[in-house]
């Protein structure tokens, strides 16, 4: 490193293609006065233009915070250079910063870029390459795609140049995005390819596209356990290498390798940390200030203060005044006993985008927010708390979200600082839009930002809420609001100190009692039926809504079954004993059952049973096909898909989910499903995890909340298990019921898309509770042919459900990284 900077080179690669010659360098450098970086480069001494892309690196920004220094601008760095058809002799790359002499951080000889010299037309990289000894299957990842946009092609040759039978896996690459190495039709460049391993033979991976082809060896050598071991001491430090060691000789490579899927040194990364390495830089709200919107609406932000705390009312105010986008006004209306707040804001504020009024009396939250929004001109309107504060970009997101289309409602996320540690902490990370969560409990809070033309339809604050008077107010606007749109940043910072609802939840019982009476006159003025409860201590400000099922409809439980007397007669005794809805039917599905005993309890349950029906299915497994043939024999309005493996635990399970499916915006219902040990099997289900799906809570105990208490309350997801999911029958039939090609697996998530394609709702109803003894009739995916037929099925779910890949799942934050596990950060 140099005296005035830090930097690294990780990556030059000369490119000579037959239209154009460049030389790529991707690095990162930071000035240590932390002043602004440019780049210089030159080509047989002279100065040659160049094009660079600066983004963020999160590691560094952690790696310099724990060192006491918060970076300010981008870090990383992707630089190209034209060479033109010219002999290179020499090239240099430079860095200059205010003040101060250029300074090369990279240079290279003719014979050094000869040595580099690549003219492929396809750029790849293999990350890993795993072998399972056990299951004799090979798995290389990384990334790959055509400098033409063609589609580029995977596939694997042994070592007589066959192509070996392979499954495939795409993946979206944004730090690829982000370097502008691809563009968004490039951007699900990420791979997975698995194959029979041989380890007498030897393979190759090959790119292909229409124009071009090449391949790479897959050598035991790039073996990423090694890679990943060797990251992993890199980043310790003596104690903590002792530590790993220790483990390692413990548990073996295999276990310890698992503990590094996450990253090197994961656990002493604080939410504090990844904060601080996302947040916004000044540089980056320079070039906000400059950005001018097509549309640029006023944004009144309306705050009640109330006898505020001088330091309190300073952060709020000047996380306004210094916002990156600047038509906005703050009004304030003070309720305080004494003049001190408005004395302060005379003094220290003379900004006429400033309004103030001092109120006689104290009007409660309602009417002095009410009293504050009397001030408001603006186009919409965003809620503040005296005591919170925003992050600089807040107004310029929610500006940039309303450009395409004007959504009436915007909201953002969040977290909270807590006051006596002066630390953020406790991130809410939100979905998009999910009305079952938000009747659930108020989980967009802050930041809200609401078209001034619904308030003017709907009204303000209503003092009979007070307490809940925001829950109340979002109700109303968004029976109103044309759209809904989630800005995926913490932009709001909900202050935790002794006197606020965020610190002490006990000292503000009232607020939850209002916030059941919204709930309920949300219900009443949409038509409704249902009754609301507050959940019980430690669970204030959640509740729990029971939808009513008038006029008790019939469902038809679908079970398919194959021997198993014991598991099915617990499925169904369960049905008659415990449950306590009785409108129902039992199609019982026969599938090659060998054994006799099977075939006399059917005869035993149709005797016992008039609602009993046991159809016959003699052909091979196919999931699909079977629950559509089932399906066929159906009387009732509701199908209930139900494995055999099952058994309902809580008497209302069933009314539970019938209720949610009779709403009109619903096409499904999910249960909550657990483990013989009362571990959660399911919880619902989030697209993109291993290129495919994966539940979210799996494993955690029955009374755990999940993260933001999700595996504890009524919520929405893209897709839940067909182990225990109802479907209105006439959504089931539109949408075509199950896709047959899907025999095994990807045909519960493949109904759910469809079904959400379709704008209905798909409901995870954490009320409705039952056992799943999961997957006792077929087995798991615990050799080769069933991983291979599992993976041949995700490979056409990825062809079938490319956007929901690519775009990520709306009720799954972006924060998350899908690919370390679900609500991982880092």
């Amino acid at each position: 490193m140099s005296e005035n900077y830090n930097y690294s080179i990780d990556r030059v690669k000369y490119k000579k293609l037959p239209s154009k010659s460049y030389i790529e360098i991707l690095g990162w450098c930071i000035a240590k006065d932390q002043s602004n970086i440019d780049y210089l480069a030159s080509v047989n001494n002279q100065n040659i233009p160049l094009e660079i892309v600066k983004y963020n690196r999160g590691d560094l920004r952690l790696a310099f915070k724990k060192k006491g220094i918060v970076l300010k601008e981008s870090q990383g760095f992707r630089v190209v250079v034209p060479c033109g058809s010219d002999r290179i002799n020499s090239f240099a790359l430079y860095v200059v910063s205010d003040g101060k002499e250029k300074e090369k951080i990279y240079s290279a000889t003719a014979n050094q870029l000869l040595q580099i010299e690549n003219d492929s037309l396809i750029e790849y990289n293999i990350d890993s390459f795993e072998i399972d000894e056990e299951k004799n299957i090979a798995t290389a990842s990384g990334w790959a795609f055509s400098l033409q946009k063609e589609e580029v092609k995977f596939s694997i040759e042994n070592s007589r140049n066959e192509t070996v039978d392979s499954t495939l896996q795409l993946n979206l690459r944004s730090d690829l995005l982000e370097m502008k190495m691809i563009d968004n039709s490039q951007k699900f460049c990420g791979f997975r390819i698995s194959f029979p391993y041989n380890k007498k033979d030897s393979y190759s991976i090959c790119f292909t596209s229409d124009s071009y082809q090449t391949k790479q060896h897959l050598s035991v050598a790039r073996h990423s356990k090694l890679a990943l071991f060797h990251a992993y001491l890199n980043e310790l430090n003596g104690e903590n290498i002792s530590k790993a060691t220790k483990y390692l000789k413990e548990n073996g490579l295999k276990k310890f390798i698992s503990r590094l899927k996450f990253g090197p040194n994961t656990n002493s990364v604080t939410y504090q940390d990844w904060f601080l390495g996302q947040r916004i830089t000044e540089e980056e709200l320079q070039k906000q200030a400059q950005v001018k919107f097509s549309y640029a609406p006023k944004i009144s932000i309306i705050v009640a203060t109330f006898n505020t705390k001088e330091s309190y009312l300073k952060e709020m105010i000047d996380t306004v005044v210094h916002q990156s986008y600047s038509n906005w006004e703050l009004c304030i209306a003070d309720g305080s006993n004494t003049d001190d707040v408005i004395h302060y804001i005379e003094k220290n504020y003379p900004d006429n985008r400033i309004k103030w009024t001092k109120l006689e009396q104290n009007y409660g939250i309602s009417g002095n927010m009410n009293k504050a929004l009397e001030l408001a001109t603006g186009d919409y309107v965003g809620l503040y708390d005296h005591d919170d504060m925003l992050e600089l970009n807040a107004l310029y997101e929610v500006v940039k979200a309303i450009q395409d289309y004007p959504y009436d409602l915007v909201y953002t996320d969040e977290d909270k600082f807590d006051d006596s540690k002066k630390e953020f902490v406790d991130p809410n990370f939100k979905p998009d839009y999910s009305p079952d969560l938000f009747r659930s409990h108020n989980y967009i809070t802050h930041f809200f930002v609401v078209n001034k033309k619904i308030i003017d339809q709907v009204g303000g604050m209503r003092s009979e809420f007070d307490g809940a008077q925001d829950y109340d107010f979002m109700f109303r606007c968004i029976e109103k609001a044309n759209g809904i749109y989630h800005v995926p940043k913490i932009l709001y910072h909900w202050r935790m100190h002794p006197l606020s609802t965020a610190q002490n939840p006990e000292s503000k019982l009232y607020c939850y009692e209002a916030g059941k009476k919204a709930i309920e006159e949300h219900y009443k003025r949409t038509g409704v039926e249902a009754t609301v409860e507050m959940m019980p201590k430690p669970m204030w400000g959640m509740y729990h809504t029971t939808y009513s099922t008038k006029g008790n409809p019939l469902v038809s439980i679908i079970i398919p079954n194959m021997n198993h007397k014991n598991i099915l007669e617990t499925c169904i005794n369960s049905l008659y004993n415990i449950n306590i809805y009785k409108n129902f039917e039992i199609i019982i599905i026969e599938n090659n059952s060998t054994e006799q005993d099977i075939f006399d309890y059917y005869e035993q349950i149709q005797l016992e049973h008039d609602n009993v029906k046991v159809v016959t299915w003699d052909k091979d497994f196919n999931y699909s096909l079977i629950n559509n043939y089932g399906v066929q024999y159906a009387k009732g309005e509701y199908l209930l898909f139900l494995n055999n493996d099952t058994e309902m635990i809580t008497k209302d399970a069933l009314s539970e989910m019938l209720g949610c499916c009779m709403r009109p915006e619903v096409g499904a219902v999910g249960a909550k499903l657990l483990y013989e040990d009362d571990t959660v099997q399911h919880a619902g289900v989030v697209i993109g995890f291993g290129g495919y799906a994966g539940h979210v809570f799996n494993g955690i105990d029955k009374d755990d909340y999940g993260y933001m208490v999700r595996a504890r309350i009524n919520c929405n997801y893209s897709a839940v298990t067909a182990a225990c999911m109802m479907v209105k029958k006439s959504i089931f039939l539109d949408v075509g019921g199950f896709d047959e090609q899907f025999k095994v697996a990807c045909n519960d998530v493949d109904l759910c898309l469809k079904i959400r394609k379709a704008e209905k709702l798909i409901v995870y109803n954490a009320f409705a509770l039952w056992h799943h003894y999961e997957s006792k009739s077929r087995g798991y995916e615990d050799n080769q042919e069933k991983i291979w037929r599992f993976n041949n099925e995700v490979e056409k779910f990825q062809k079938k459900w490319p956007d929901i890949l690519k775009n990520g799942d709306p009720y799954y934050n972006k924060n998350f990284k899908i690919e370390h596990g679900p609500f991982q950060l880092i």
